[in-house]
């Protein structure tokens, strides 16, 4: 980390690289850093999982980072895994925001009111490897060079982007959007991409339905792993029409630093760890899930949105994010959790004027009738294996 990142922590600033942000938690003591070999496909996904069900206290939970993943047919990959970065804990959301539990709704109301546009740069980060034509498609290449975890190991249709940005923009006033969908593997230049993430549709779905009206392909953006800022503001219930980069600059008080895409008229985080750049068909629809969404509970296949990759760009030495993405508890329920909460309290005493209301919470540990045999073993992992 260079001086300039040090100097910002030590004032208490959001990180506004990813990378430092996880040097941030394993300072902090909030990170397991695994090196021994963990097998994406059936291991890895389950292990972090166990510290939501098993009934560990939520501040006590963990990131974790493995440096040694493989897969179950034995490929090893050279970019690390992390789950749990974004929001395994409201204090770890809070580090990523810069600020203290208590302060995530004032940083938020501020950022709403006062959004900071993004800056322009050339050269960036997170175009430092570019991966296009023939790569894309070879046996092994493409987005089979990502260590793309499964999330419900026996459930699942296949590897599941979960920490996604999906970055799309309105083809009539310009104006970008950025959401978190799941995005299922297909192939090595192919995803399933969720857009219906709500009735009537998430910000990505409106784009599409006006990129179907007019039969043209719909560019899209798929960023894994960026500033945490910038990563909240993807589930972050804001308006269509609002720049959810400069609602990030606005949260951390500076431009957010973006750049244009290689292959699409997108522009995207330029201190990315990696970002898919593709095109979405305006008229195909194509299977997609099942897909765990929570213990006992799995998406039934439906038709979603088909992305063809255009371009895979990322940093020298990237590390590879996920997110344990399902119904409470779970990181994406931490996610929205934190920050609705004061949100939903402003609204209700302030624009609604219900003044006898003192508290908002939303209910994110395991119902009391959990076995806590998984929290056993998850803290015997942890404390007796050198993870």
């Amino acid at each position: 980390m260079n001086d300039q990142s040090t100097a910002r922590n030590a004032q208490g600033h959001a990180p506004l690289d990813f990378q430092e942000h996880i040097a941030a938690l394993e300072r902090a003591g909030l990170l397991v850093r695994v090196d021994r070999p963990i097998d994406k496909d059936t291991e890895l996904h389950p292990l972090v999982r166990w510290q939501f069900l098993g009934g560990t206290p939520e501040d006590e939970r963990r990131a974790f980072l493995f440096t040694n993943v493989v897969d179950s047919k034995g490929r090893r990959y050279d970019i690390p895994v992390v789950v749990g970065a974004l929001a395994a804990s409201p204090r770890i959301y809070a580090m990523g925001m810069g600020t203290s539990i208590e302060d995530i709704g004032t940083a938020w109301n501020r950022a709403l009111a006062h959004p900071i546009a993004p800056v322009a740069i050339a050269a960036p980060k997170c175009q430092e490897v570019v991966i296009t034509g023939s790569e894309l498609t070879r046996a092994g290449g493409g987005l089979a060079l990502l260590p793309v975890p499964v999330s419900t190991p026996g459930f699942d249709s296949a590897p599941y982007l979960t920490a996604t940005l999906c970055i799309t923009r309105d083809p009539d006033n310009r104006v970008q959007n950025m959401g978190t969908y799941r995005a299922q593997l297909k192939a090595t230049n192919r995803l399933g991409v969720r857009m219906v993430a709500r009735p009537g549709g998430a910000g990505g779905y409106l784009h599409w339905l006006k990129y179907n009206e007019r039969r043209e392909p719909m560019p899209i953006a798929i960023v894994i792993g960026c500033a945490p800022v910038v990563c909240f503001t993807g589930p972050a219930k804001l308006a269509v029409d609002m720049d959810e980069l400069a609602v990030a600059g606005g949260l951390t008080g500076e431009p957010i630093r973006m750049a244009r895409a290689i292959s699409v008229d997108l522009d995207v985080p330029a201190d990315s760890e990696i970002v898919i750049e593709g095109l979405i068909d305006p008229e195909v629809l194509e299977p997609e899930a099942p897909f765990g969404e929570s213990n006992g509970y799995v998406a039934l296949e439906a038709f979603n949105m088909k992305m063809t990759v255009t371009a895979i760009t990322m940093k020298i030495k990237p590390v590879f994010t996920s997110i344990i993405s399902q119904v409470t508890p779970s990181e994406s329920s931490v996610i929205k959790k934190v920050a609705y909460e004061p949100l939903f309290l402003t609204h209700l005493k302030d624009q609604l004027a219900i003044k006898g209301i003192t508290r908002v919470v939303m209910p994110c540990t395991p119902p009391p009738t959990m076995p806590n045999v998984a929290d056993r073993v998850f803290r015997s992992t942890v404390a007796g294996s050198g993870l």
